[in-house]
């Protein structure tokens, strides 16, 4: 049985490895990050703006109930399946579900609402093309951050402990700031041993190239930015 390491936070960690279980790998869950919700007055959320967008489930989760408040009466633009649902949950009465691309997102809502302002909740650490692409098209973006993502720390004998001493055959990577721990992780001495022979599957070329070259270490780049895609990789596994 292959042995797996998740390294995604809560609570999409415990989502993956009953997924990889019921298709007969091994999980081993390690997150390498951790979301914190950052405080935001609901008071200035919204401005002149016409819709909101989301490009992470975390954005809606860690949203108080005041902003949400604020906003949900405005039609919200989600990146993808599991974001609408999120934001459906959390109380937004109009949610338009995206194909689970965020440039693809930017697009859209550029097609639909330029010149106009939108609300875009989100994570203090984000990639910018999102916002890049809407500017570009004079759309308006006031960015709410509503969460942080930290690194995790484990001690040598913390890993060990979990790894059982063995080694890792395969890791997946969900993002840029995971991929950058993962690397450093696998060069402590202590640890070398476990990682040497590990395939690396990325979310997405950016988290790919995060994670960096490192000698003797496959890495598999998901199709489309999706965890399916992600899974299906492992599937074919060399």
């Amino acid at each position: 049985m292959l042995r797996v390491l998740v390294t995604r936070p809560e609570p999409g960690a415990s989502r993956t490895a009953r997924r990889l279980q019921q298709a007969g790998f091994q999980p081993i869950v390690l997150p390498l990050t951790e979301t914190v919700a950052l405080p935001v007055d609901a008071e200035f959320v919204t401005g002149d703006a016409i819709a909101v967008a989301v490009t992470s489930a975390n954005a809606v989760r860690h949203a108080s109930n005041e902003v949400i408040a604020a906003l949900a009466a405005l039609p919200c633009h989600a990146v993808g399946a599991r974001t609408a649902e999120a934001a459906r949950k959390k109380g937004f009465f109009s949610v338009l579900e995206g194909s689970g691309d965020a440039e693809a997102l930017a697009d859209s809502i550029a097609m639909a609402l330029p010149g106009k302002e939108i609300t875009y909740l989100c994570g203090r650490v984000r990639f910018p093309v999102f916002e890049q692409r809407l500017e570009a098209a004079e759309v308006q973006v006031r960015a709410v951050e509503t969460y942080d993502t930290l690194p995790v720390p484990y001690s040598d004998e913390t890993i060990l402990a979990l790894l059982s001493s063995q080694p890792v055959d395969a890791v997946l990577l969900y993002s840029a700031k995971a991929a950058a721990a993962m690397q450093l992780l696998a060069k402590r001495p202590a640890l070398q041993e476990a990682f040497e022979k590990t395939q690396v599957f990325a979310l997405s070329a950016r988290i790919a190239a995060a994670f960096g070259d490192s000698p003797g270490k496959a890495i598999h780049v998901a199709p489309q930015p999706d965890e399916e895609a992600l899974l299906a990789l492992l599937r074919v596994m060399p």
